[in-house]
C-alpha cells in the first residue's frame, strides 16, 4: 500500500491471523510499514508471544526465506506447515503449458488424500510419473514434503485452513480493495483502520 511519512512510498502489511482447535479465525494482529523480511515477522511475532499468545501449534507459510527461523525462534515447541497453494502455483509456473492440467490433478491427489499414509503413496506415484521431465520440480517436492504435508496431523476439520495461508491473501485483497480508491494515505494513524471488518 501507499504510505506518506515524509515521502509517500509502498509498504507492506504484515497480518497474523489465528486459528483455533474448531477452525475459528481471528486477526491477531497487523503491522504497517517497510518491506517484508523475516526480521520484521520475528519482531511482530515476539510482540505477539510477550502480549500472551504462547500456545501456538502451528506456523503456516508461504516460503518467505528466513520467517520459519523466525518464527521458530519465537515459538521452538510449533510445527511448521508450508503454503501447499503457493507450492503449487510454483510448480505450475515452471511446467510445460500441456502437462499443467496433468500435473496439479496428479499434486491433488498428494495434499487432499485421506491421510498422510496415502499421500505419501500418492507422491511416490507423481514422482515416477513426472520425475524424468521435471526433475527439479519432483525434487523440489521431495525436499519439502514434511513441511507441505504437516497439517496431516491434525484433525481432518480443520485441514483445509491449515494448509494454505489464502485466508491471509484474502484478508489482504480486501484491505487492498478498500484503499484503492485512495491513491495514497496520508498518515500511519490512517493505516491503522478497524481490522474486526475483515
Amino acid at each position: 500500500m501507499k504510505l506518506r511519512r515524509d515521502t509517500v512510498e509502498k509498504e507492506v502489511i504484515y497480518v497474523v491471523l489465528g486459528v483455533n482447535e474448531e477452525g475459528y479465525r481471528e486477526i491477531l494482529d497487523f503491522f504497517v510499514g517497510g518491506q517484508e523480511s523475516a526480521y520484521v515477522w520475528q519482531e511482530i511475532l515476539q510482540q505477539l508471544y510477550n502480549r500472551g499468545v504462547k500456545e501456538v501449534l502451528l506456523g503456516v507459510f508461504d516460503g518467505l526465506p528466513g520467517l520459519e527461523e523466525a518464527f521458530k525462534a519465537v515459538y521452538p515447541k510449533a510445527d511448521v506447515q508450508r503454503c501447499v497453494v503457493h507450492k503449487v502455483r510454483n510448480t505450475l509456473n515452471r511446467v510445460r503449458k500441456k502437462d499443467q492440467f496433468e500435473v496439479a490433478e496428479d499434486l491433488k491427489l498428494i495434499y487432499r488424500a485421506p491421510n498422510k499414509e496415502m499421500a505419501l503413496q500418492m507422491f511416490q506415484q507423481f514422482e515416477s510419473k513426472w520425475s524424468s521431465k521435471y526433475p527439479r520440480e519432483v525434487q523440489s517436492w521431495a525436499n519439502e514434503l514434511d513441511v507441505l504435508l504437516t497439517f496431516m496431523d491434525d484433525p481432518s476439520s480443520i485441514r483445509s485452513v491449515i494448509y494454505t495461508t489464502n485466508a491471509i491473501e484474502r484478508t489482504i485483497k480486501e484491505i487492498r480493495k478498500r484503499l484503492k480508491p485512495m491513491n495514497s494515505l496520508n498518515s500511519l494513524e490512517a493505516a491503522v483502520f478497524d481490522h474486526s471488518r475483515f
